[in-house]
């Protein structure tokens, strides 16, 4: 656990008072899932991906969409060379195990779709080929659910391969004046030095599958699930891989939290994160922005107030 502990303390150091959310992303990373961060611009999204990167000797990679972005832009190309009188591929940015995808909404469905493979399978296929991305991989993808012009909303589908969606907020008085005082998070971003490499990631994912669920909370976790598909007002409940993701992320906590054994706030502190995006509600007037994020998490709030947690 000691590993865990200087990689949450490591990150700490630039994201202030955001304690939670670093947990969350940690776990997400350790349940080899991917984020989705949805919040307005300026409060730290970018950053805590790029603190993330820095702390772990990983490979990091940025990529902006735009609406131009296209598939071959953050996959790759093949190039013909004359003199070895064949084509080479030459690897985009998306070959790296932190891959920063600024402002995904962006994107132009094609490209979103290129994106989903590899979140997905760990695999990209050009030309026929498929080439396997290196482990550990994480996608950590912004958007602004505020601004709607120009932008293309995330299809169901592709939501659903987001392991979690998560929001930074605004940072509280304290650690906003720190913020103010020092110039912002950079000086401390820039020195980061890595706390642990990319193996100890890969062991540290292989122990949370170890990490032990009792009978009853698998009982609640499943009960909520269900509830979600019959609830009133509901069009689209959570899918099966949406509940196998939830027990995940509470075991991937757990073990954040210093624990080999899932309690029910480890269950309750994912159920937002995991389970909001992976409903559809009936209301489809709601769009695809901020009003819509804030209605999903209430549902399952609600949700998760009507069973009763086992103790």
């Amino acid at each position: 656990m000691q590993r865990i502990t200087k990689l949450r303390a490591s990150v700490s150091d630039v994201i202030l008072g955001k304690a939670e959310i670093i947990d969350l992303v940690i776990a997400a990373l350790l349940a080899q899932g991917h984020v989705l961060l949805e919040d307005i611009p300026g409060v730290g999204k970018t950053t805590l991906a790029r603190a993330l990167a820095r702390s772990v000797k990983l490979e990091f990679q940025r990529i902006q969409f735009t609406s131009d972005t296209l598939p071959s832009d953050i996959i790759g190309i093949s190039v013909y060379r004359q003199a070895a009188g064949g084509f080479e591929f030459i690897p985009g940015p998306l070959f790296a195990n932190i891959v920063l995808a600024d402002e995904i909404n962006r994107a132009s469905p094609r490209t979103q779709s290129a994106l989903l493979e590899a979140m997905s399978e760990r695999t990209v296929t050009v030309e026929r080929t498929r080439y396997r991305l290196e482990e550990p991989f994480l996608v950590v993808a912004t958007q602004n659910p505020v601004e709607a012009a120009g932008t293309f909303p995330l299809p169901e589908s592709e939501l659903d391969r987001f392991f979690m969606r998560l929001s930074m907020g605004y940072p509280e008085r304290p650690e906003e004046i720190a913020l103010i005082r020092s110039g912002g998070a950079e000086p401390r971003l820039g020195a980061l030095e890595p706390v642990l490499t990319g193996q100890d990631v890969l062991e540290l994912q292989r122990q949370v599958s170890g990490v032990h669920v009792a009978d009853a909370l698998e009982e609640y976790l499943y009960e909520t699930v269900v509830r979600t598909r019959r609830e009133p007002g509901t069009a689209l409940g959570v899918s099966t891989r949406g509940a196998i993701a939830w027990q995940r992320a509470a075991q991937a906590l757990a073990l954040v939290r210093g624990r080999t054994f899932v309690t029910p706030d480890d269950l309750k502190d994912t159920a937002e994160p995991v389970l909001a995006h992976r409903v559809l509600l009936a209301d489809l007037s709601l769009g695809a922005g901020w009003e819509r994020s804030r209605r999903e998490r209430a549902f399952i709030r609600s949700i998760l107030a009507k069973i009763p947690v086992p103790r």
